[in-house]
Order: structure tokens, then C-alpha cells, then sequence
């Protein structure tokens, strides 16, 4: 992976224009505001009331605790730490081949733990969501943009939405159309 993304072929280098539109837009933006103001919600309870809540189940349960909010400040900083990595990219801070190091690639998601979720604080499972899907998210959007594959030119959705204006247009959708002949 990272000879395809150091190479001088241009054909190779369609990631970069990718990752520089993408750390750019307003999809980003957004991405990154959630996925802070989730990290700044995940610490303030895992700081406050999750300790109150941890303390309050038995030692075999407060392990699972334990391991669970661990899992979710790793998978939240690692999340965060992708979403810096574009926004120096966008501020130029960064060059975007080096945003493409494997340093700063994600890795895919693991299978979640099985935990029984009806003894587990309601706040923390939330928080487990929250940041696996934020992660998933995340993740998609690495192996999407880094791919040294180039992305289809043609979007199938957009086809098909052509070939109904087109068939609109041509008056397919018109039920008087039989007697305008």
C-alpha cells in the first residue's frame, strides 16, 4: 500500500485529489465537529457519572465496565486522531502524502465484545454505539479516500436518476400523452 501511494505514476495519485476535496467540505466539517463534541461527552461522563456508575456494580461487572470505556476512548481518539491528521491536511499543515502513511491509516473495526447490555449503564452502551459507528464511519471514509484504486467515474444512482428525467421528459409520465399524438 504505501509504494502505490509514494509512486510517480499519475494514475496512482487520484487519493490525493480525494483526501484534499474531502478535508475541504462541508461532509467534513460536520464529521469533525460530531466526532469531537462525542469524544468532549464520552470524557465528561466517563469522568463523572460513569464513575458513580461503575461503582455501583459488582467487581465482575465493573471489569467489563472497565474494559468497555476503554474501548471507547481508544476507538474515540483513534477517530480523532484521523480527523486532526485531515484537517491539518486541509490547513495545510500537512502535506497529503503524508496523511497517507500507514501511520495514520485506521485500522478495521473488530467484532464487538458480548456484553450483557441489560446490566451495563444505559449511558455507557449508548457511548459504545455512538463510537463504534463513528468509528465504522471513520474507517469507510480512510479505506475509501487512501485507496490507490481508482473510483468508479459513474455513480449507478445518478444513471438511473438520468434515465427517469430522461423518460420524463419524453413525456413516459404523462397519462394525456396518448391523446396528444
Amino acid at each position: 500500500m504505501r509504494d502505490a501511494m509514494h509512486s510517480t505514476d499519475p494514475t496512482r495519485d487520484h487519493w490525493k485529489e480525494r483526501v484534499t476535496e474531502f478535508a475541504g467540505s462541508e461532509m467534513f466539517d460536520r464529521l469533525f465537529k460530531e466526532g469531537m463534541s462525542l469524544v468532549e461527552e464520552a470524557a465528561s461522563y466517563l469522568d463523572g457519572p460513569g464513575r458513580v456508575d461503575s461503582r455501583k456494580l459488582n467487581r465482575e461487572l465493573a471489569l467489563v465496565y472497565a474494559a468497555e470505556s476503554m474501548e471507547v476512548t481508544t476507538r474515540l481518539m483513534q477517530a480523532a486522531s484521523w480527523l486532526v491528521v485531515q484537517r491539518a491536511v486541509r490547513e495545510k499543515d500537512m502535506k497529503v502524502e503524508e496523511a497517507g502513511d500507514e501511520k495514520y491509516r485506521l485500522s478495521k473495526p473488530g467484532d464487538p465484545h458480548p456484553v450483557d447490555r441489560s446490566v451495563m449503564p444505559a449511558h455507557l452502551m449508548t457511548l459504545v454505539d455512538r463510537s463504534r459507528a463513528l468509528y465504522e464511519r471513520v474507517w469507510r471514509f480512510d479505506a475509501t479516500l487512501y485507496s490507490e484504486t481508482p473510483q468508479p467515474a459513474e455513480n449507478p444512482v445518478m444513471k438511473q436518476i438520468d434515465r427517469l428525467r430522461q423518460a420524463a421528459e419524453g413525456g413516459a409520465f404523462d397519462p394525456l400523452s396518448v391523446w396528444r399524438r
